[in-house]
């Protein structure tokens, strides 16, 4: 492993994944630090091509000036100790100095063992991973990149301050997101900061995305003219945040900009858009019929044959999204990034792009690299 830079390595789990590489472009990019990748893979070789394959989508010719600052880590972290040999833990946590854990299942069908089995008990062997870094070295930042979506089924308003609020979840992702955070706050020693994304779509100044989630299949259902109806209320709230305003804002609330013991909403604040808003651009976009938004139960009984019949069932684990009422505060948030300039824009003003991009990458099936969506 290569000297420490300047206040330490970091160390990244989940830097294969979306949100991960972004973050590890930005700390390549904007300091000399040293980057710990720990990667799910079987040895030394295989961490190291997930890894090289990153920084080729990434930089593409550029990716060489930085592989030197990146040290690849087999790891797993559904294993004890994360599979790592007692050694290496020691060494890594000597030299690492912030920590953000990124790595994390997203899948809205999992069963619920196999999702707290990665996104639990993950988060529980990176914190004792922290807790070896804060004996052996010293550690400045825990970040926990969690989910706004804790809020589960919680109607109203749900602040950076509230957690259990007696809410019931619509999968196995919030849950387990949610137990992990309970996790995190019972662990007040460590300079811990949780960070709660909403949904995360491609960047707002080309659409560049390596995960088509969410939002994307509503989307792709009313490019193709298969939604005749959605099962949501017009005006309801649906919370979206580009990756780039993630990654910017979870790079600097793990520096100077935020605070240990902190929790920070990266959602839309004053510019959440609406299902109403969002199918209507679409439908323009497209030249497709607006599809009529409709409450969820008259929606499931609605009868849907032939293709329309296959896409809503491909869609089912997305529907809460579409109607859910919760309202996320992020007044704290945005009184630390703000000032310097980090702020999320009205999805309206990018939702074009995200579109040109996905029709271009044929959602998805002919992938670009981020380095070429940035080059052209």
């Amino acid at each position: 492993m290569r000297p420490a830079a300047a206040g330490g390595d970091v160390l990244l789990t989940g830097a294969t994944g979306f949100v991960g590489m972004e973050l590890l472009a930005r700390y390549l990019e904007r300091t000399e630090r040293g980057v710990v990748a720990l990667v799910r893979a079987a040895d030394a070789r295989e961490a190291d091509a997930r890894v090289d394959e990153v920084l080729e989508n990434l930089f593409a010719g550029r990716a060489r000036q930085h592989r030197g600052r990146v040290a690849a880590v087999p790891a797993d972290l559904t294993a004890p100790g994360l599979g790592l040999p007692l050694g290496v833990r020691e060494r890594i946590a000597a030299r690492v100095s912030t920590i953000v854990h990124c790595a994390a299942s997203v899948s809205f069908t999992l069963p619920l063992h196999e999702a707290r089995s990665i996104n639990l008990e993950g988060t529980r062997r990176v914190l004792e991973l922290a807790e070896l870094a804060q004996r052996r070295g010293g550690l400045d930042r825990y970040g926990h990149v969690s989910t706004a979506y804790v809020a589960g089924d919680h109607c109203g308003g749900f602040s950076e301050r509230d957690h259990d609020v007696g809410q019931g979840f619509h999968n196995s992702y919030e849950r387990s997101k949610f137990e992990a955070e309970h996790l995190v706050r019972r662990h007040p020693h460590l300079p811990a900061t949780i960070l709660r994304p909403s949904i995360v779509v491609g960047h707002r100044t080309n659409g560049w995305t390596a995960a088509f989630n969410v939002l994307y299949w509503p989307l792709r259902a009313i490019a193709q003219g298969l939604l005749t109806a959605i099962p949501a209320y017009p005006t309801s709230p649906l919370d979206v945040v580009s990756i780039d305003y993630v990654a910017d804002a979870v790079y600097a609330l793990c520096d100077s900009a935020g605070r240990a013991g902190r929790t920070y909403h990266l959602t839309a604040g004053p510019h959440v858009a609406t299902i109403g808003e969002i199918a209507g651009q679409a439908a323009r976009y497209f030249r497709r019929p607006v599809p009529e938004a409709i409450p969820p139960a008259e929606f499931a009984a609605q009868p849907a044959e032939g293709a329309e019949a296959s896409a809503r069932r491909a869609g089912a684990a997305y529907y809460p999204y579409l109607s859910l009422r919760a309202v996320f505060d992020s007044e704290a948030t945005r009184a630390e990034l703000e000032p310097r300039g980090i702020r999320a824009s009205p999805l309206g003003e990018y939702l074009d792009r995200l579109l040109d991009f996905a029709t271009r990458s044929r959602w998805g099936k002919r992938p670009i690299a981020r380095a070429n969506a940035f080059a052209a």
